[in-house]
């Protein structure tokens, strides 16, 4: 359920491996004639590069068009993908090999110059990707200055040893740095493609190295993808068709299941999981994710730039009741913004989690007051989410807690994906909707998020304090010392409050029983088309 191979592996030798991860069909098996699979995704993704993805609606899609140096298995442990083989002496200097038969969909090679140009591009001011951070977090030389515009790109700690071998260099040994190429931010991508024009992204045009290619796309209604016969496991590949259908309404995606229309859901609304298990037992799946339901407070203006009223509204949340009555399937209150099952995390008890909700809530009053709010002068703010059942009716429920223990006044928004994601990008919000699953199973990819130059910090939050501890994290030679720096980290965020953890992630989903091969213990929910199958039904 971790990246056991890459963190807790020997250092001096990362990986040789021979099998790859795609459909395993059992001797005696018997396939449906008919092998095509309909997935619900949560919106219409935001755009198909991998540089420009943002949510999980684009990065689910992505994973079948194009695909990394390495991918992730039903556990979430690292397996070959582009590169064959990958190894360190020190864990700061990467070399990875390239498998010869690695192609794109127009049949051309792909090399370890096709590395080196998508991750200078993802790096670069120019492309403002969204997750030009992560080569930073990763420690690749020289990210950050670029990102920054010191330096320009082809500074940048990545070279072409030759076609099949790419050599990374980071400012500092990270021993899991192999897992953290199993991103979608690290997906290369074709170089003549990208700069052919506007329309690259569009079926028939789009040159991934996936196991899929694009081949229809209708917005707000569908993307269609097909095998790409130049992937170099095209054989083991059995989906002869993919369809992703955007939905953002969770009782309309599980009625279609239920009709019929659908054979994988990416959710369902939470007070349909007892009828469900009712109706469709064996069909309802909740395991734990890695990942965490939180609001984002606005720490550079308005009321939430007091940490007084963070902190209050914070305190508020009845994470308890969040969990068990208003969700309902299986989640865990968030003590802490890094979930339970993170590798390489042992928390520290939260003072919010030993204290009952009413002692919580008095404190609250007390925080509000001394900032200057009360019945003579109401604290007002606004919720902002995206749209979605679930993500109202957990907004109706927090708006509820905070104006009957805080008289605060609430003005509930919700906006479609896209625009939702410019008022984020703006800072154009009181408090917003947020979640994060984790890009590699490790402490790092939560709390990251907050430190100041970090382009996911929603919150616009900014601690010198919690910027060092996060960096010294990654120095520590020891598992102790860095879950001591995580456990510090985590104590400045309850004290702030630059963000309230409601709740821990299940990856609620429902599955058709005659599909197989989905990873539904994969605790990051990395789900690649090619690996599942439709058997006779």
């Amino acid at each position: 359920m971790r990246h056991s191979v890459s963190v807790t592996c020997c250092a001096l030798l990362v990986s040789s491996f021979s099998l790859a991860y795609a459909a395993d069909v059992p001797g005696g098996t018997v396939l449906a004639e008919k092998q095509e699979l309909v997935r619900h995704i949560k919106d219409e993704p935001a755009s198909l590069d991998p540089a420009k993805a943002v949510g999980l609606p684009e990065i689910q899609v992505i994973r079948d068009l194009f695909e990394g140096l390495v991918n992730q298995n039903e556990k979430g442990e690292i397996i070959p993908g582009v590169a064959s083989q990958w190894k360190s002496n020190d864990n700061r200097i990467w070399t990875f090999t390239l498998r010869d038969d690695a192609q794109w969909a127009d049949g051309t090679p792909v090399t370890a110059q096709d590395f080196v140009y998508s991750w200078q591009r993802l790096v670069d001011p120019k492309t403002l990707s969204p997750f030009a951070w992560f080569a930073a977090l990763a420690g690749i030389t020289n990210a950050q200055a670029i990102i920054d515009g010191k330096v320009t790109p082809d500074q940048l700690g990545v070279s072409a040893v030759d076609a099949h071998t790419l050599r990374v260099q980071l400012d500092k040994p990270l021993l899991w740095f192999a897992s953290l190429t199993a991103s979608f931010a690290f997906y290369p991508v074709q170089k003549a493609n990208v700069e052919s024009g506007k329309d690259w992204m569009k079926p028939g045009k789009l040159i991934g190295n996936g196991a899929y290619v694009l081949k229809e796309r209708v917005v707000n209604e569908k993307l269609v993808v097909v095998p790409n016969t130049h992937y170099w496991d095209n054989a083991k590949t059995v989906l002869q068709k993919v369809t992703f259908l955007p939905i953002n309404q969770e009782s309309a995606a599980t009625k279609r299941y239920l009709a019929g229309d659908i054979d994988i859901t990416e959710s369902f609304p939470k007070n349909m999981y007892q009828k469900l298990l009712k109706d469709i037992p064996g069909q309802v799946y909740t395991p734990p994710q890695l990942g965490t339901y939180y609001y984002a407070f606005n720490t550079q203006k308005g009321p939430t730039a007091d940490s007084r009223v963070r902190l209050a509204l914070s305190m508020t949340i009845d994470r308890r009741l969040m969990a068990e009555k208003v969700l309902g399937t299986g989640e865990k209150p968030a003590w802490h913004f890094t979930p339970d099952v993170t590798a390489g995390f042992t928390p520290d008890p939260s003072p919010f989690e030993q204290m009952s909700q009413e002692e919580l809530n008095a404190q609250a009053k007390t925080l509000l007051r001394a900032a200057g709010y009360g019945s003579q002068k109401p604290l007002k703010l606004t919720l902002l989410y995206n749209t979605s059942e679930n993500h109202q009716k957990i907004a109706i429920a927090v708006a509820s807690m905070w104006k009957k223990n805080l008289g605060v006044d609430v003005k509930l928004q919700n906006q479609e994906w896209k625009t939702y994601i410019d008022s984020r990008n703006t800072g154009n919000f009181d408090v917003i909707r947020a979640s994060w699953v984790g890009d590699y199973n490790e402490p790092s990819t939560f709390l990251s998020l907050l430190t100041s130059t970090h382009t996911g910090n929603i919150s616009r939050f900014t601690n010198p304090t919690y910027d060092k501890i996060l960096t010294q994290a990654t120095m520590e030679n020891t598992a102790e010392a860095r879950n001591a720096d995580y456990n510090a980290a985590e104590k400045i965020l309850t004290e702030q409050a630059p963000i309230a953890p409601i709740y821990q992630y299940t990856n609620g989903r429902l599955i058709k029983p005659w599909v197989k091969g989905y990873p539904i213990t994969n605790p990051e929910d990395v789900a690649y088309s090619r690996t599942m199958y439709i058997v006779k039904h």
